[in-house]
């Protein structure tokens, strides 16, 4: 009679990847931004170069 025979080491690694990734989800939801937040910050960033390459004397 035997049973399923499971690798413990790949159980640990999904069971560590599942408990990373959550915690990433977490922290996203925490700290993070928005895509359209750091879209718009690029944006504006991108602007701002432009504006000041605009002024620029040579």
């Amino acid at each position: 009679m035997t049973g399923n025979v499971i690798n413990l080491n790949k159980r640990r690694k999904l069971k560590r990847r599942a408990d990373k990734k959550s915690l990433a989800k977490e922290n996203t939801v925490r700290f993070g931004q928005s895509k359209a937040e750091r879209d718009l910050e690029q944006a504006r960033a991108d602007r701002d170069s432009r504006n000041l390459d605009g002024h620029k004397t040579e």
